[in-house]
Order: C-alpha cells, then structure tokens, then sequence
C-alpha cells in the first residue's frame, strides 16, 4: 500500500475520533457518556478521556503536519541502487522538492498548479511507468518532442552530440562487495554539468526515439548499469514526482555500513 495512502487513512481516523469525542463532550449536558466521567475537585475540572482518544487526539496534529510537508513540500527518498553513480550512492537519503513542478493533489496526483516544467539535467524521481507503486530515479535527458539518439555509447539530443570531457576511472563496489570500475565523463547538458559512467565492458545498445508530448526521456548516470527509457521508454507527466536537491544522510550499504560525513549536507547537481 502506498505510504501516502497509509498516511492519509490515519489522518482521516484520528481527525473523526477527535472531532467525534469534542462533539460527544460539547453536548454532554444531553448526553450520558460513560466513557468520559468529568470529576470535578473544588475550582479545578479534570477531564478522563478514553485512551483511545487520548492517542487520536495526540497524534492527530503530528500526522496533519507530516502529511502536508511530505504531500506538498518534500519527500525523502533513499537510493537502493548503483545506477545513478557516481552522483548518487547507494544508501544516500535525499530530500525531493515536491512544488518544483507544480502542486499535486495526494493520492490520486492529480496537478492543480502548474510552477514549472522538467528541464534536461534534472535528477528526476518519478512513479515506475511498468509499475507505478516503485519510485524510479534518474536524470532527464530528453523533453517532450526532442528527438533523442543514444549510438556507440554517445548521446544525441536533437541531432547534436552531447558534450563529454574524460575524467579518469572510477571504482566503486555493490552491495555484493564485488568491485568494479568504470571510465568517468563530465557531461553537460544544457545548463547542467554532471558526472557519468560508462563501462566498456558492456555491449553498446543503439537507438533512436522520439519523445512524445507530455512524457520524459530519463537515464542513469552509471550508464551501462541502469534501468532506464532506452529499456522502456517514457516517463509520463503524471507520473513526476519530483526534483531530487539534497542528500541528509548516507549510509555505506555497499561497504560494510558506517555513515558516510563527507556526503551528508551535499547538493545534488
């Protein structure tokens, strides 16, 4: 079940258990309420609330302020995987912006305003299109009606080469502790200059699409070990999430464990 769901059910029950109960007690004149005895000690009036509402009523304003800021403010993620390296680690957890492309009604997601669009260079999170309760993370290479090329482990947008400049190796291990390595490029697209992977030990796939309107071509960083639009195409706008920014936390999953200081607090480019 979807957290946001989850989330939203508890927000609903606590709220009706405590409107009900302020309700029950406001008319208690009228009423007789066996659960609620109100014993009165001189000046002073104590109140013995079932323990249920006492939880509901506690818990109620905590969970509306999660709700809100998790709904439309940010969202935090982890990244469980290697496809996104040499940017993103596996065990950071970021914080996504969930106004940067326009508000979003919870649950059904459907958008009620509209702030901005995707831009190529974006680090992306997004609902699975083959399977939406997964959440995906990837950079946007391609917007509605670009024609994207991917041949000979090179990038096109539009007919023109995307600009890579070589930077040394990089080495890195999954979380089967096997290592690998990987030749390393600055890329830059548009506005957006990033790292990424590609490994020459893996086949080169070549193909050629365009990106309908209303949809998104998205893929990993680490290149060759991403699951991503060249596999199965377009990310729908409905299907946006949001724009991931910053990393609060890094666990070393793939290492062994031990929190990683040096990626805390970092920006996400």
């Amino acid at each position: 079940m979807d957290f946001s769901l989850i989330l939203f059910i508890f927000l609903v029950v606590t709220g009706v258990i405590s409107l009900a109960y302020r309700l029950m007690v406001e008319n208690r004149g009228s009423t007789v309420i066996e659960q609620a005895a109100i014993v009165t000690k001189g000046d002073s009036t104590e109140s013995h609330q079932p323990i249920l509402v006492e939880y509901a009523r506690a818990l109620f304003p905590v969970i509306l302020i999660v709700f809100v800021l998790r709904s439309f403010v940010v969202e935090p993620f982890r990244i469980p995987s290697g496809s996104m390296l040499p940017s993103l680690h596996i065990g950071d957890f970021i914080l996504v912006n969930k106004f940067k492309y326009g508000i979003r009604l919870p649950i059904v997601n459907q958008k009620i305003l509209d702030l901005s669009a995707p831009e190529r260079g974006d680090v992306m999170v997004f609902r699975f299109p083959n399977n939406p309760k997964l959440n995906f993370i990837k950079r946007v290479v391609g917007l509605p009606g670009d024609k994207i090329a991917y041949v000979d482990k090179k990038l096109y947008v539009n007919g023109t080469m995307v600009n890579v400049i070589e930077d040394g190796e990089y080495a890195y291990q999954e979380i089967s502790n096997r290592g690998h390595s990987a030749d390393q490029f600055l890329e830059t697209i548009d506005a957006s200059t990033h790292t990424i992977l590609i490994d020459g030990r893996i086949r080169k796939i070549d193909m050629e699409v365009e990106v309908p309107e209303g949809h998104y071509f998205v893929m990993g960083d680490n290149r060759d070990h991403s699951n991503d639009s060249r596999s199965w195409r377009f990310v729908p706008e409905e299907n946006v999430v949001g724009k991931a920014f910053f990393i609060w936390f890094s666990w070393k999953s793939a290492t062994g464990g031990g929190v990683d200081w040096g990626r805390i607090g970092n920006s996400i480019l």
